[in-house]
């Protein structure tokens, strides 16, 4: 049961980023290297962290000084790495001649950089109560919620997708000075980091998590130019697409019967 429970979680927190990571970038190398050099700022981040609650002992206590100095972090190596990639664009273009796409498109390395942060961070959050779920023992024997595991799963699995809603809004911010949504990235983070401090209340923590990354989706969504009028038409050509290959189909077969 415990090893059903380990790879049930797994799969639910890393199934979709990786599903993401298979379908958007593991054929392009360029791609694939923005993302794993996006994970490294964020452990320098994670180091930075560490290294400020280590020095201030007497706060070591109070969870909330710790969520709120790393989430400062985090953003603050956000915009390090954001820079950096604004000073490597040249060499980028270079690199990448047959694919100037992830260059030309901001949106591409806000989204690669996203997915970046959110894995190596979901990694962190879940790893250690991954291994405590092969066992032995069972949650919720000492008074522990039995819903520890299903709930920091799915915490973990918003967060992810959080990471990839804030990349976005925050490189098109940085790129357009709309100052007011890199605040809200900063602010909604806090939030969200906020909420889970009221665990182990997890029928109210994890409702309200999911809440800040709807909301956050649909402001990505917006910052990336998606439309309800672009959606229809993506849709209507997803349509087309499919009527016109089974025709080609149906004319196939026909000739192959005479």
């Amino acid at each position: 049961m415990t090893v059903a429970q380990f790879f049930g979680c797994g799969m639910i927190t890393f199934g979709p980023p990786l599903v993401l990571f298979i379908i958007t970038m593991a054929k392009d190398p360029i791609r694939v290297i923005m993302l794993v050099a996006s994970s490294f700022f964020w452990l320098l981040s994670l180091l930075f962290s560490s290294m400020l609650y280590k020095v201030v002992g007497p706060l070591q206590p109070y969870l909330a000084f710790g969520a709120l100095f790393s989430v400062l972090f985090q953003e603050f190596f956000r915009l390090l790495w954001f820079m950096l990639i604004r000073k490597a664009e040249v060499g980028l273009k270079k690199v990448s001649e047959d694919n100037l796409e992830i260059i030309e498109n901001k949106h591409i390395l806000a989204y690669v950089s996203g997915v970046g942060f959110g894995l190596i961070s979901g990694a962190f959050a879940l790893v250690n109560v991954l291994a405590d779920m092969t066992g032995p023992g069972t949650v919720g024997l000492y008074g522990d919620s039995p819903s520890f595991f299903i709930a920091t799963t799915f915490t973990s699995l918003a967060f992810i997708f959080l990471h990839v809603c804030w990349g976005v809004i925050f490189f098109a911010a940085m790129h357009t000075r709309r100052y007011l949504l890199i605040a809200y990235v900063i602010m909604s983070h806090l939030l969200a980091s906020a909420i889970t401090l009221l665990n182990p209340l997890y029928a109210v923590t994890v409702p309200l998590v999911w809440l800040v990354l709807v909301v956050t989706a649909v402001i990505a969504l917006c910052v990336a130019g998606v439309s309800p009028a672009s959606v229809r038409n993506s849709l209507k050509f997803s349509d087309r697409a499919y009527r016109v290959d089974a025709v080609d189909v149906g004319a196939t077969d026909s000739r192959a019967h005479l």
